[in-house]
């Protein structure tokens, strides 16, 4: 689990909402109805956790009709923003979606619905809550857009049907445009099926359904992509999808319950089916709407795809491209999933995926590597360099768990990249042999050749990556249960959960909503000590300090914040000879912290200290 997805459910335990969610998490399980959800939405903790969640969003400076930004919240006093969301809730009317179109792979361009930065808060705050009552329900084999999954899991349990459980026919499934053709009232009978059930909110979410497009006009189907609630909303529209298919193998349901030999373990149920019954194995992995259904026989597979296709029809009114979706022998041909072909090669008595780059994949990693390339032509500085390590390596980090990907990157680099590199522009900026970094060393260990660089950053090698075979999502692992959560962090241990409750109920009245909320994560970064002296902090005995004065134009964000102890506080700022003399007493600073006081001092334009 990435570091930044830790950040995410950590912020949950700051804002004291952890129980709660979990609390909704168990209730959906044991199948319990939701009528007052909205009250929940619009408390004073889940308003300021989706602004925490929101603000370190990729999307957050994005501007929607109004121009707005997340800095334009961060501004705002705290009680403000959360009287402003609630207000807005009591009768909700969403701003216009602005519409941006960006180019797909294939030269198309995908439009995106940006909502204002107003309706992204509240629809966060619809989003934390709806979620865990949501996850309860989800079908275990959707990847996409769910906490702690990903492509990887997904390319991972497609290995698993083609290696172990020997399914070679696959049903390849393309809906046309599904994110733009979603039917809205199926959308909201089916958000009342998982027990969503407050009426006020599911009016809230239709009308965020039918929020206006500057210069379209009022959409009558469709999640549109760019929103922060499409992604769970599409999840829920395709979880029918996955659960039918689950019945007609997986989950179908036996007169006879079958003992599990260790937990989720149902090989006896299964064995059960194949040995008593005429039923045909099929198993369906989901990231998105990107899905295939794996089978052993091509006459299984063609009922499944006719099945899947008048489903598909008849219960969500989707259609399916006929171009696009066809049945797949994994034996004679390539299947393509998320970036990646696969197929099933016979080695010595048995069949085992073989998997490479799409073509359009190759094309995608080739123009990448060129454009960063091409930055370094422009501007030849270690930072540049650093930025195309970021995109190798992340290239890399993706495509690894391709069994051949060490032969499509060196076809990638050595068929056009190469003269790009080799141009005379580059290549007199560039030193050879420039010294490994420590993260050189971990991800390219074993690389032998030259190395180059600017000063003393080396260049990653484009071409010299290993394979390394995805691992199957661990079903343990779970947000919303402290068993699951413990698999992925330790809770906040070294600090005073009481202090950091008081700190998120109690705002510094008059601050914004940047400082506040800063303050709690400062709390936690500093281990609940004073960030100069070390020593604990205490309710009474904190101060948020600016390192650049707020009337010298400093700013509310986290880098130029410390909380540090009142004392200090008022020693950083003294004047007088006397203010000085008496918080000097009181400290009786040692060197190193009377140099800190002083760096602080004079940024804050007081004189230093002797």
């Amino acid at each position: 689990m990435t570091a930044k997805k830790k950040k995410k459910l950590r912020n949950n335990e700051y804002y004291s909402t952890q129980d709660l969610y979990d609390d909704l998490y168990k209730r959906s399980k044991k199948g319990e109805k939701f009528t007052d959800l909205l009250s929940i939405i619009q408390s004073k903790e889940n308003i300021k956790l989706a602004y925490r969640n929101l603000k370190n969003n990729k999307g957050s400076k994005t501007k929607g009709v109004n121009k707005t930004t997340i800095e334009n919240i961060s501004n705002e006093k705290t009680d403000n923003m959360v009287t402003y969301v609630q207000n807005r809730l009591k009768n909700y009317t969403p701003h216009k979606v602005r519409r941006v179109e960006i180019p797909k792979p294939n030269g198309k361009l995908r439009p995106l619905g940006i909502p204002t930065m107003e309706d992204r808060l509240i629809q966060q705050c619809v989003k934390q809550v709806l979620e865990p009552i949501c996850e309860a329900k989800f079908y275990n084999h959707s990847y996409g857009f769910r906490p702690n999954r990903s492509t990887h899991h997904a390319i991972a349990n497609a290995y698993h049907r083609i290696n172990q459980n020997k399914m070679h026919y696959v049903v390849d499934i393309d809906i046309k445009g599904f994110f733009d053709n979603v039917n809205h009232s199926k959308l909201l009978k089916q958000m009342w099926s998982l027990g969503i059930r407050d009426k006020n909110l599911i009016k809230i979410i239709s009308k965020m359904l039918k929020a206006e497009i500057k210069g379209i006009g009022i959409p009558t189907k469709g999640t549109p992509q760019g929103g922060i609630l499409s992604p769970l909303l599409s999840n829920i529209v395709l979880n029918e999808l996955d659960w039918w298919i689950a019945s007609q193998w997986e989950y179908m349901k036996t007169r006879h319950k079958y003992a599990e030999l260790r937990k989720y373990d149902n090989r006896q149920k299964l064995r059960a089916l194949q040995e008593r019954s005429n039923l045909k194995e099929i198993f369906i992995v989901r990231y998105a709407d990107d899905f295939k259904i794996f089978c052993k026989d091509p006459k299984t597979a063609q009922k499944i795809f006719i099945a899947t296709k008048n489903w598909l029809k008849e219960r969500l009114d989707l259609e399916i491209s006929s171009e696009k979706s066809k049945i797949t022998n994994l034996r004679k041909n390539y299947s393509e999933f998320l970036g990646i072909k696969i197929k099933a090669i016979k080695k010595a008595n048995k069949y085992v995926v073989k998997s490479k780059l799409t073509q359009k994949s190759k094309e995608s990693v080739k123009q990448s590597i060129r454009k960063a390339l091409i930055e370094i032509k422009k501007n030849p500085t270690q930072a540049t360099i650093t930025k195309l390590n970021s995109v190798i390596l992340g290239l890399h980090n993706y495509y690894k768990v391709a069994s051949h990907v060490s032969q499509d990157f060196h076809d990638i680099w050595w068929n056009g990249l190469n003269y790009t590199f080799m141009c005379r522009s580059i290549q007199k900026h560039l030193k050879e042999n420039t010294p490994k970094n420590q993260t050189f060393n971990k991800f390219y260990n074993g690389y032998k050749s030259k190395t180059y660089g600017i000063g003393t950053v080396s260049m990653f090698p484009p071409f010299f990556v290993k394979t390394k075979p995805p691992m199957n999502f661990n079903r343990d692992i779970n947000n919303f249960t402290k068993e699951g959560r413990m698999l992925i962090h330790n809770n906040l241990k070294e600090i005073d959960i009481r202090i950091l409750k008081k700190l998120m109920e109690n705002p510094i009245i008059g601050q914004s909503v940047q400082l506040n909320d800063n303050r709690i994560s400062l709390y936690v970064a500093q281990k609940g000590m004073c960030a100069l002296s070390k020593t604990k902090l205490y309710l009474n005995n904190m101060e948020v300090h600016h390192k650049k004065p707020k009337e010298l134009n400093g700013t509310d964000e986290y880098n130029n914040l410390i909380i540090i102890t009142y004392e200090i506080h008022k020693l950083i700022h003294a004047k007088t000879d006397k203010t000085i003399q008496k918080y000097m007493e009181i400290i009786k600073p040692n060197k190193k912290l009377l140099k800190d006081i002083n760096k602080y001092r004079k940024l804050a334009g007081n004189n230093v200290l002797n």
